[in-house]
């Protein structure tokens, strides 16, 4: 239908020749709805890319962006400030639990990879253990694409073109394909020893040449992949025992996606430093956020007063419209109890992923709160084409899904309704049975 040039843009983590053949353009978007260039509605089941946890074109937000492109549209960000960082940054803090209650901004999850692997290095340095440069990752782990976050991930396809990346990087084993664990229903029972293969590195490298451990709580890109019961907790005291620094990736998790504010919050562990973005801004305008402990902070305020403690930074780090957008979100978050609302849906939301396998297509289920992976058997010689076909079906139905591998992986906006969800699987099963 489009008569536009295609052939300019180079289209990320896209099927760039498939989709210029037959594109499939967005042109609007409201509450649970894309609008699509053929004027026909698509339900959103993956919150856009895991980022409009609130849905789309909410007022809260808009207006904020409105006001604040006529108050101040930019302000510097080194040795300058303007008072929504500050405000923002406060209201997160309180979202956080522990010592969690120093926030840096970025403009992206991979910007807060990067942030936080920089800080965990530069802390130990900073106290005197400048020895503690090893960064350990977790194999089908997703941190974003740059340099620091594709070498501490582990997705095969993400790597193999870039070459050695970045030195001093190992990965512990992953948490998927655990006997016992298939179809599980929430986290699965089988699974928390496998914490123990940093037990292994710290053997291998030595405890004091390993600065952090960073792992997605739940591995999202990789196919919804969930932390067996226990898991992180060993993860955590295991990093403890040894002085090194644990990392949670929430980029995904975060903002509501489980059913609590974080899944710090969720699972009850609390880690040195968190990675933030997506939902942070609604997926409106790029933003990030790197929650640190106050040890962390403080360890670098010495020295003279008028010295940079840390030399890192954005030219956009806290923009003006960037911090009116996370207020907007937050506001809209707190009036419609959303950071909370996929605890209410997820009883519901479960049984409508587990409807599904009956069929012979699926191998496995996994949901949490309002993320589902259905894991489906892939073709001989063909790996990843039945889950693109079930993309291309569910697009011409009226369904957004997102597709890693074989999976089929669902994180709808938190403002969904159960009329949605009946919409969803009662597509995806007659998709999935027509599947050859």
């Amino acid at each position: 239908m489009t008569t536009q040039n295609l052939e300019n843009y180079w289209m990320p983590f896209t099927a760039n020749r498939q989709f210029k053949a037959k594109p499939r353009l967005v042109v609007g978007a409201d509450g649970m709805y894309f609008k699509l260039e053929d004027g026909r509605q698509m339900l959103d089941g993956i919150a856009g890319l895991w980022c409009c946890n609130a849905g789309h074109n909410r007022p809260r937000i808009v207006e904020a962006i409105r006001q604040q492109a006529g108050e101040l549209d930019y302000a510097p960000a080194f040795q300058m400030g303007h008072p929504k960082q500050f405000e923002l940054a406060e209201r997160l803090a309180n979202l956080m639990p522990g010592d969690l209650n120093k926030i840096f901004f970025t403009n992206s999850g991979s910007e807060s990879v990067e942030t936080a692997l920089k800080m965990a290095i530069a802390y130990h340095r900073v106290r005197g253990e400048g020895h503690r440069t090893r960064l350990i990752g977790r194999e089908k782990g997703y941190h974003g694409v740059n340099f620091g976050g594709t070498s501490v991930g582990g997705m095969p396809a993400n790597r193999k073109m870039f070459g050695s990346l970045v030195n001093g990087v190992d990965h512990i084993r992953h948490t998927h394909g655990v006997a016992g664990n298939t179809f599980s229903k929430g986290q699965p029972e089988n699974g928390a020893e496998l914490a123990d293969d940093l037990i292994r590195l710290i053997e291998l490298h030595d405890a004091s040449t390993i600065a952090a451990v960073i792992v997605e709580p739940l591995a999202g890109s990789a196919g919804v992949l969930l932390p067996p019961k226990g898991y992180l907790e060993r993860l955590r005291s295991i990093c403890d025992q040894h002085g090194i620094l644990l990392i949670f990736d929430e980029v995904i998790t975060g903002f509501g996606r489980l059913g609590a504010p974080f899944a710090t919050n969720f699972f009850g562990v609390e880690p040195d430093l968190v990675t933030t973005a997506k939902g942070l801004a609604n997926g409106v305008i790029p933003m990030g956020a790197v929650f640190a402990q106050d040890k962390i902070y403080d360890a670098f305020m010495h020295g003279p007063d008028n010295m940079v403690e840390f030399f890192h930074g954005y030219t956009f780090s806290g923009n003006p419209m960037a911090c009116a957008a996370a207020m907007g979100t937050l506001d809209t978050y707190e009036e419609e109890g959303l950071l909370t609302r996929a605890a209410e849906l997820s009883d519901y939301w479960q049984d409508a992923v587990h409807s599904l396998r009956d069929l012979d297509h699926v191998i496995d289920l996994r949901n949490l709160g309002l993320i589902a992976g259905i894991e489906l058997r892939p073709r001989e010689g063909a790996p990843t084409a039945r889950a693109f076909d079930a993309f291309l079906q569910a697009y011409d139905a009226g369904l957004l899904i997102r597709t890693t591998g074989d999976t089929i992986a669902l994180s709808p906006p938190l403002i969904i309704e159960k009329e949605h969800i009946d919409f969803a699987f009662e597509t995806l099963r007659k998709i999935i049975q027509s599947l050859d």
